[in-house]
């Protein structure tokens, strides 16, 4: 079973920084999973971004949807991001929320049944405006209750606020 990090937090709060910190810590070699699908011009460059953060000790796999198929048995792995995954597929399903969960749900599960060290990052979309639209409101929800069923199974929790990572769950380091 994965040994689990969870780090949530909003838009550019520092999530990101903070997981790939924590998995170079915990190994020489860590594994980056990345779940975005390149959307418009962007995002291609808010990836690149990221690529460019992180330097030759890392593996990067790219996977969408099926992050279970990949054997990540004894390494350390930066999973990026949820909220990401999980629109990937709420859009196969045809923005149908159970379905989606129901999928989602399954994938966590079987994903988290291999012996890994384990850091993913999601967001916190329901701690800013309320959605105007039925369809954002319907992905805000199946990302808090996503959001809920991983933190559930998470050894620790981090909220991050403003660069600073807030421990909500788990054993504290701290003496």
């Amino acid at each position: 079973m994965a040994q689990i990090t969870f780090i949530t937090g909003g838009q550019r709060s520092g999530k990101s920084s903070f997981a790939q910190k924590q998995a170079e810590e915990s190994s020489a070699a860590p594994v980056y999973l990345a779940t975005a699908r390149i959307w418009d011009e962007d995002f291609h460059q808010r990836v690149k971004r990221h690529q460019s953060d992180r330097d030759e000790q890392w593996t990067t796999i790219e996977e969408e949807i099926e992050i279970s198929k990949h054997d990540l048995s004894g390494k350390t792995v930066l999973l990026d991001c949820i909220t990401l995954w999980l629109t990937n597929i709420f859009y196969e399903n045809k923005n149908d929320v159970n379905a989606s969960l129901e999928i989602a749900k399954q994938e966590w599960d079987k994903f988290i049944n291999q012996d890994m060290k384990l850091f993913v990052v999601s967001n916190e979309l329901g701690m800013g405006v309320h959605p105007e639209n039925e369809l954002a409101r319907k992905f805000a929800d199946l990302q808090g209750w996503m959001n809920q069923y991983i933190a559930s199974s998470a050894n620790e929790v981090f909220l991050m606020v403003s660069g600073i990572p807030v421990q909500v769950k788990g054993i504290s380091n701290d003496d």
